[in-house]
């Protein structure tokens, strides 16, 4: 089987039309519709219904389309080995919200100046999410946040930044006192089924507080957001910024030895990249946390 076919079978069902794929491909219309139905024929099932300009896929082609991708990104990892060239190809690395604006743009740019044949995608998602697709060989790297476990030997892991746990209030909060706040203002958790939410419940299961808890968020930025409305206040990781502009919060400081949030690069020891990742690196002199206000009286 031409894998062209299956490309250009790609290209339709994603483009929603011939003329569009055709476009994408570089080639004609007709040319695109051959290889379909070239395609069609070997299978010995229609795959596309045509509607005047649209195009969707039949209950085959839906059956075939996700292994046809997987086959496609095969055959490009075949040709990559076989130039035996680890600098080239497809690589695929996932990233949560905070590494890809606080990380990723420190490394992009020297990243495609010293690796300009390499094709990078980047995939957003989750902690959890994204450290199974490294492990299932969906993803070659991911930055996520340090899993509460050892890694296994299968993958490596590298430590980038690690960011500590503060209290976020309203900017007209007065108190400076981390408990009182905690045990007197509605409390916005940083969801505990995301890893850096554990650092914070476990910070106030070790110091046995119990606040008013009124909403439980995965998102950093929708918290911090909250917490500018007077919503309530937030144990949460100081994150790379940039953060939300216009935010009205303070930060404070939740211990003298405060907990951390450790972010890092996961990736797949097997992965034809592997050696490309590992020298990945960010300069920590890049990376710096926007402190909004510092009161020095920790819990």
């Amino acid at each position: 089987m031409d894998t062209r076919f299956l490309e250009s079978f790609i290209a339709i069902v994603e483009r929603g039309s011939i003329a569009d794929a055709a476009r994408q491909l570089a080639l004609t219309p007709a040319a695109v519709s051959q290889r379909v139905k070239a395609l069609e024929d070997q299978i010995k099932q229609p795959l596309l219904i045509r509607a005047g300009r649209t195009v969707t896929p039949t209950a085959a082609g839906l059956a075939i389309i996700e292994k046809s991708r997987q086959l496609i990104r095969v055959v490009e990892e075949l040709k990559s080995l076989a130039s035996q060239d680890e600098f080239t190809g497809e690589l695929r690395v996932g990233a949560i919200s905070t590494a890809l604006t606080g990380i990723l743009p420190f490394m992009l740019r020297k990243f495609f100046i010293d690796y300009p044949q390499i094709d990078l995608h980047v995939t957003p998602g989750q902690s959890i999410k994204l450290y199974h697709e490294v492990l299932e060989g969906r993803l070659d790297a991911a930055f996520i946040v340090e899993p509460p476990f050892a890694i296994p030997k299968t993958c490596g892991w590298k430590r980038l930044i690690s960011e500590p746990l503060m209290l976020l209030v309203p900017e007209n909060c007065t108190e400076t006192n981390a408990l009182k706040i905690l045990k007197s203002h509605v409390f916005l958790r940083y969801d505990r089924n995301q890893w850096g939410g554990r650092v914070a419940d476990n910070f106030l299961k070790e110091k046995k507080i119990f606040p008013k808890e009124q909403l439980e968020l995965d998102s950093l930025e929708a918290i911090a957001l909250m917490v500018s409305q007077g919503v309530g206040v937030s144990l949460l990781p100081d994150w790379q910024p940039p953060w939300p502009e216009g935010l009205k919060v303070r930060k404070i400081p939740v211990a003298d030895s405060p907990p951390y949030r450790h972010i890092g690069l996961l990736w797949l020891q097997a992965s034809q990249h592997a050696n490309l990742i590992k020298t990945i690196d960010i300069s920590t002199k890049k990376l710096k946390i926007n402190k909004i206000t510092d009161d020095k009286k920790p819990l």
